[in-house]
């Protein structure tokens, strides 16, 4: 886990990402201000998360940006902890905080492995 931790710590400095994990599920959380389940994207492409979101902004007709220091578009691909397939993961928004649930792979019981001769 800790090349995951490590690739956190470059995320920009706008979005803030926790780490946390159980038996059976790691838990990433990551606070996107101002992006919605429709302006996210999450997906598990081999061993790697590639996160895409955007902040959706209403602006009044009458105003025009003079400086603009809350601007969010991010496209990162973080490397995902042994064991994590993105097979059955799970994630939400809510209030501008991303969580996604992504469960361990299950340990198979005994496999035989045929051996021809």
């Amino acid at each position: 886990m800790s090349a995951l931790r490590d690739a956190l710590q470059d995320l920009p400095k706008a979005v803030f990402a926790d780490v946390l994990e159980s038996e059976e599920t790691y838990l990433l959380v990551l606070d996107l201000p101002g992006v919605t389940a429709e302006t996210v994207d999450a997906s598990v492409e081999g061993s790697r998360l590639r996160v895409e979101a955007r902040r959706r902004k209403d602006v009044p007709r009458e105003f025009d940006y003079i400086e603009e220091e809350r601007s969010l578009f991010l496209d990162v691909e973080l490397p995902l902890p042994p064991g994590v397939t993105g097979a059955n993961a799970e994630g939400s928004v809510e209030r501008g905080v991303m969580e996604l649930h992504l469960p361990r792979a299950e340990a198979t019981s005994e496999t035989q492995i045929p051996i021809d001769g």
